[in-house]
């Protein structure tokens, strides 16, 4: 079977969901190729709700990005007739000491932000959830939130098809290789395909595509957990907001009450467990249950109550805890665009643009030298 397109994309997660709906809005043939079913869980993209913040303390330069991405991502939910971004304000919380708070202030200052910077007793009058010691200060930005992420996830690639692209599910990629007029060929077990381009959004399983990032692109086990709140009304999304906590143990985000009984809470990079993403444990232990409990005890104590779900899936790191958004060394009509260090979600509307855009031929609008390759010395393998 041979079938010539203008973009393949492989993988379908967000980044690649919303590439592929982005490419059909434009008129483009595409189509999407996804080794599990759609929406499946193996991945990073599935899950009730992701953080969206705006103050970014990863770096300043990531602001106008994520800027772009919430406009992209109420224009989703206009779409699809339902809220798709929900706004709560986010509150980064750290000791005063920490780079996390400063680093945050930065990004608002640098990108003409509205926030407020408040010590510890103000975080507890003003989010009674909250109960951090008096030496912390949190920055909180009112433009942020959290985003349906299963909705968004499900959104992009049924508008996809409604747009006209093609969706083969359960259609792994076995191999790929650039041909003499400047595409690429594409093989799968139900055949061979051709197109001017190729977008490699595999996450977890990018080395297997890009054999030089096997050792730079590495899944690492994470857990989720939601806990019965003692007094719900604290942790409703009109008095308490994402946000993120630095403390001694750990790196935790949390959400307020929305689409699933309990307080979630997680805890980034969480124990620092490495796999290849086809043997990650997904299953769970007690340990896991007693880190999440430490950032419950020290800022959430009406929140520690019993656990009601713990969940495994993964990040897939990079050394440097950046992205990777970059055309393949020696063949620039293949983009590679994996993996996210577990804070990709949020821009996933908006590198479908960018991707889009690479895939095409076109300059984005953004500066994306911080997410070259070049950055680790690889070259194409």
């Amino acid at each position: 079977m041979s079938a010539r397109y203008d973009t393949i994309v492989v993988g379908l997660g967000i980044m690649g969901s919303s590439t592929l709906a982005t490419l059909a809005a434009r008129g483009k043939r595409v189509l999407g190729l996804e080794r599990f079913d759609l929406g499946h869980a193996m991945g990073s993209s599935h899950g009730i709700n992701r953080i969206i913040r705006i103050a970014y303390f990863e770096g300043a330069s990531y602001v106008p990005m994520v800027q772009r991405a919430a406009q992209l991502w109420t224009a989703l939910g206009d779409r699809l007739g339902e809220r798709v971004m929900h706004v709560t304000g986010t509150l980064d919380c750290a000791p005063a000491t920490s780079p996390l708070t400063a680093q945050s202030r930065y990004s608002c200052v640098a990108n003409d932000l509205p926030f407020e910077e408040l010590d510890g007793d103000a975080i507890n009058r003003r989010f009674p959830g909250f109960r951090v010691p008096k030496h912390f200060t949190g920055i909180f930005q009112p433009d942020g939130g959290f985003l349906a992420s299963d909705r968004a996830l499900a959104g992009y690639q049924s508008l996809a098809i409604a747009d006209g692209a093609e969706i083969r599910a359960r259609s792994p990629m076995l191999g790929y290789e650039p041909t003499p007029d400047g595409g690429v060929k594409v093989r799968t077990a139900e055949g061979t395909f051709e197109a001017k381009s190729l977008v490699l959004t595999t996450g977890g399983w990018i080395g297997e595509h890009v054999p030089a990032l096997k050792t730079l692109a590495v899944a690492e086990r994470q857990v989720l957990g939601w806990f019965q709140p003692k007094e719900p009304a604290r942790f409703m999304p009109d008095r308490f907001p994402a946000s993120i906590l630095k403390t001694e143990d750990g790196h935790f985000y949390q959400f307020p009450l929305w689409g699933a009984p309990g307080f979630k809470i997680g805890a980034h990079r969480h124990l620092f467990q490495q796999s290849p993403a086809d043997t990650l444990d997904r299953n769970v232990y007690p340990e896991d249950e007693a880190l999440l409990r430490k950032g419950l005890a020290f800022a959430f104590p009406e929140a520690n109550g019993a656990c009601l779900r713990l969940t495994a899936c993964h990040y897939t790191m990079t050394p440097d805890e950046h992205f990777i958004i970059d055309h393949l060394p020696g063949a620039p009509q293949i983009v590679v665009a994996s993996p996210c260090s577990g804070h990709g979600f949020k821009f996933g509307s908006v590198f479908g643009e960018v991707l889009a855009d690479m895939a095409s031929g076109e300059t984005p609008a953004f500066d994306l030298s911080m997410f070259q390759m070049n950055r680790f010395a690889v070259g194409r393998s």
